[in-house]
């Protein structure tokens, strides 16, 4: 697996500190130190594979780590924080990701066995350990890059063959989920799908049910189980997150932007913030602000 590494990581060494399109559809990549605020997001649906470095995710309180030796699936919009870590002075972090289309995944879904796939378990996210086969497909794919005439002839078996790795594996259950528009997990997307547009607005617990198909009591369930959050935390995790991008792109005060994402209460925005991001708005942000050089 080593020689396959080592190649990816010369195909991706032109990569960015910033998400670098490929020229491949759906698959970008992503070089050298990160600033730690950039790295707090909501994480859309995707196969996210590390070169080289490391990386940890946090979701809800939870710490997830993967390297070279493993890869990490995303099944939903997932609100998190992040930090990457470089190998050595010379060997920086390198990471590339797929995109998960349903309509793709259910399309694959069609053509083989159910025993091809794990299934019957429940979340929206998780680390697995790397494979050969799946490297190998990554490889494949990574040097179409090399020969963009062959992309749009072969970049969507490359893709395919990617995903029914994927599907071979510990989280083969959620690429099926992501694909059945009966599943679970499937009808909280809908309803997460809706917090994302509207999350200034006051959630209706009610409603994002019926936006499920589900009685509260079972969406309740799903939710905190795709998502490891109550629709209530999903939101707040949201506003906190983009307070934080409002806060570092604009001179407006904290209070503004409170208001601004949603809250009625300042003093409880702050409170929130200082509780995810470790101390309050306008000393985070400064901090942030005395760390960015020109470029990053």
């Amino acid at each position: 697996m080593e020689t396959m590494l080592h190649e990816l990581r010369r195909l991706t060494a032109h990569a960015e500190n910033r998400p670098t399109e490929t020229g491949i559809p759906g698959i970008v990549m992503v070089k050298g130190e990160i600033p730690e605020h950039k790295l707090g997001a909501v994480y859309e649906p995707m196969v996210n594979m590390i070169l080289d470095g490391s990386k940890t995710l946090t979701i809800a309180g939870r710490d997830y780590y993967y390297d070279p030796a493993s890869y990490f699936v995303i099944s939903v919009d997932i609100p998190a924080t992040g930090m990457v870590r470089q190998t050595g002075p010379d060997r920086p972090y390198i990471g590339v990701s797929l995109s998960l289309d349903p309509a793709r995944v259910a399309a694959l879904l069609l053509d083989i066995p159910l025993q091809s796939y794990v299934a019957g378990q429940s979340g929206g996210y998780s680390v697995c350990r790397m494979t050969p086969e799946l490297l190998n497909a990554w490889l494949r794919m990574l040097q179409l890059m090399e020969r963009p005439q062959d992309i749009p002839a072969l970049a969507p078996a490359y893709e395919r063959e990617i995903l029914y790795r994927v599907l071979q594996g510990p989280q083969g259950w959620m690429l099926r989920d992501i694909a059945a528009p009966d599943s679970a997990l499937s009808q909280v997307r809908l309803a997460i799908r809706w917090v994302r547009e509207h999350y200034t607005e006051a959630i209706e617990v009610e409603k994002l049910a019926i936006l499920a198909s589900m009685s509260v009591s079972a969406f309740h369930r799903h939710f905190k189980a795709v998502t490891a959050m109550s629709p209530i935390q999903y939101q707040k995790r949201i506003r906190l997150l983009q307070a934080r991008q409002l806060l570092i792109a604009q001179s407006g005060n904290a209070s503004s932007v409170a208001y601004a994402v949603g809250y009625e209460s300042a003093s409880q925005f702050t409170r929130e913030y200082a509780r995810l991001f470790g101390q309050p708005p306008t000393r985070d942000v400064s901090s942030i602000r005395e760390n960015i050089r020109p470029g990053a």
